[in-house]
């Protein structure tokens, strides 16, 4: 068997193995529901990007909440999606809103981010991404889920939106939501 035709089908395993799994992750994960619009937001503690503990719970009731969730820190669209954020942070602030972003990137990893960026909102680090399993994330393949929850003053989801390659219209749709509802 020639060299290339040897690679090509070992190619070919390792694409029918990666869509194997993610079909049966899939059926696992359908055990792992997707938090829907009026669910309670679960509660947990996790590091900031300064290694303080954030409590979820000290910040229920006082703002409304955009918790989203995205792969990893400095890739393309992640990088985007966090800068849009920051380029509109007053209109969450002026919004009542308080930005949370959330992956399982480390703590120092998080840091780096966000000053390389000038994020002037929360990153928070979720190992094994427990967090992300809680609120039912679910995975595309090989990377971890990008979806945005807005949270209401009542501590449930007033509003969710999944896009994994379009990282910037979470930006567009949170602040549009945000803008059209009172999100209690």
């Amino acid at each position: 068997m020639n060299k290339l035709l040897k690679m090509t089908l070992i190619a070919w395993v390792a694409v029918g193995t990666a869509i194997a799994c993610a079909q049966e992750d899939g059926k696992k994960s359908n055990h792992m529901e997707t938090l829907e619009i009026g669910d309670q937001v679960p509660h947990f503690v996790l590091k900031d990007q300064n290694g303080r503990d954030v409590d979820i719970a000290d910040y229920m009731g006082k703002k409304k909440l955009v918790i989203y969730f995205y792969p990893k820190d400095e890739s393309p669209g992640c990088t985007k999606q966090a800068c849009a954020i920051r380029d509109h942070f007053t209109d969450y602030t002026d919004a009542g809103a308080l930005v949370i972003g959330i992956n399982s990137g480390s703590v120092a990893s998080h840091k780096a981010f966000a000053e390389n960026h000038g994020l002037p909102f929360m990153l928070l680090s979720d190992p094994g991404n427990r967090v992300l399993k809680l609120f039912g994330v679910k995975n595309v393949l090989f990377l971890t889920g990008r979806e945005t929850f807005v949270v209401g003053l009542d501590g449930k989801i007033a509003f969710r939106y999944r896009a994994l390659m379009n990282a910037t219209a979470h930006n567009d749709k949170v602040l549009e939501f945000l803008k059209t509802s009172d999100a209690r």
